[in-house]
């Protein structure tokens, strides 16, 4: 190894998302990531008491701890299962959640179009499951600093049981508080100090006052929606402002190809309609947008009623659910403090090592976020 090659215990390699948790042998504690031969894919929490059985095989989490990322298990049933460290976007499709999650797709979408750039000072509102959260902070790196807004305590109990076993510890540049933004906002940070300001709620439109207070001038404001009566709101009420620029609107489709020799084709399902996004940049105070030249078709005007999550096709989430998952955070975060299936305080079955299948596409098209809250 040359002079020049950094060592492995350079001081940046044990912060959170560094580099030594990509690197390395598989070690306890650590998430895998399963493919058999047929594709199927298994996400794995690794204990030195954990066992892995599937219809292609089984063997113990010993035998792949201490292996290298990439290695190839050979089973007793003559199945060979490929071991992996799982990417963020694979991450996000496995998850414990309990809101519908912004699917890899709109979040590279928002960190792109939005502009998020390391050191930035970033502003979520609607932190859901965690998911978009990873993103932004992979982006904004050490230096940046990102404050998630979430109303519900259940759901930013799970993101930040996620982000955390993500990362694998509270990353430095991340706060988390609950309440609405109106309210928390106007405390948590000063006058035109926000760089860029992501809402992923019900009715984004209630908070584009708070929102131009904080963006500095030409900072980015990114919304995320799920359907079309939120989205003409949502650019009506921005163009009344008269605080930003025109906003720009649009949605992305993911659909995948089947490659085998020459029968290359798009595979018959896809990932369609997730959500809209919409982004327009602060005006500098004092200044108005310039007057549009264009004629507004006719009947195109704001609705003026009061919405409720009915309205939008909101699904409920049931306590149940939010109980079940919160539990199993949890318990994932006991798995990886300890490396052992029965950690103090789990309830988790000692024989299946925590093994949890990732949804396939035709899994993430149906669940699909429809309520525009992730």
């Amino acid at each position: 190894m040359s002079s020049d090659t950094p060592s492995t215990d350079a001081p940046h390699e044990s912060l959170p998302g560094g580099p030594a948790r990509r690197r390395g042998p598989f070690r306890a504690g650590e998430r895998v990531q399963l493919t058999d031969v047929k594709g199927r894919m298994h996400t794995v929490v690794l204990t030195h008491d954990g066992y892995f059985q599937s219809q292609r095989g089984s063997f113990r989490h010993s035998e792949l701890i201490g292996k290298p990322d990439g290695t190839v298990v050979d089973t007793p049933t003559g199945h060979q299962l490929l071991a992996l460290r799982p990417l963020l976007s694979d991450y996000v499709l496995s998850m414990p959640r309990g809101a519908a999650v912004i699917y890899p797709k709109d979040a590279g979408q928002i960190v792109q179009m939005g502009d998020i750039f390391p050191g930035a000072r970033v502003v979520e509102a609607g932190v859901g499951s965690g998911a978009l959260s990873m993103s932004l902070l992979s982006a904004v790196g050490e230096d940046g600093h990102l404050i998630s807004v979430e109303r519900r305590e259940d759901f930013a109990d799970i993101a930040i049981g996620n982000v955390e076993s993500w990362f694998g510890d509270r990353h430095p540049a991340w706060e988390v508080r609950t309440g609405d933004l109106a309210e928390v906002l106007p405390e948590a940070v000063e006058p035109a100090s926000v760089d860029r300001l992501i809402l992923d709620m019900l009715a984004p439109w209630e908070n584009l006052d708070v929102a131009a207070d904080a963006l500095v001038p030409g900072g980015v404001l990114v919304a995320y929606v799920a359907t079309t009566t939120q989205l003409s709101r949502l650019a009506e009420d921005i163009r009344g402002t008269e605080n930003f620029t025109e906003p720009q609107a649009w949605e992305s489709m993911m659909r995948t190809w089947h490659l085998e020799g020459l029968a290359v084709r798009p595979d018959h399902r896809m990932i369609g309609h997730t959500g809209f996004l919409l982004t327009t940049r602060r005006l500098a105070p004092g200044n108005s947008p310039p007057r549009r030249k264009r004629r507004p078709a006719k009947g195109a005007y704001p609705a003026d009623a009061e919405w409720t999550p009915d309205e939008v096709g909101e699904r409920p989430i049931s306590e149940k659910k939010i109980r079940r998952v919160r539990r199993d955070v949890r318990r994932r975060a006991e798995m990886a403090q300890f490396g052992v299936a029965g950690a103090p305080g789990t309830t988790a079955d000692n024989s299946t090592g925590a093994q949890a299948e990732t949804p396939s596409s035709d899994d993430a098209a149906a669940a699909a976020p429809e309520d525009g809250t992730a």
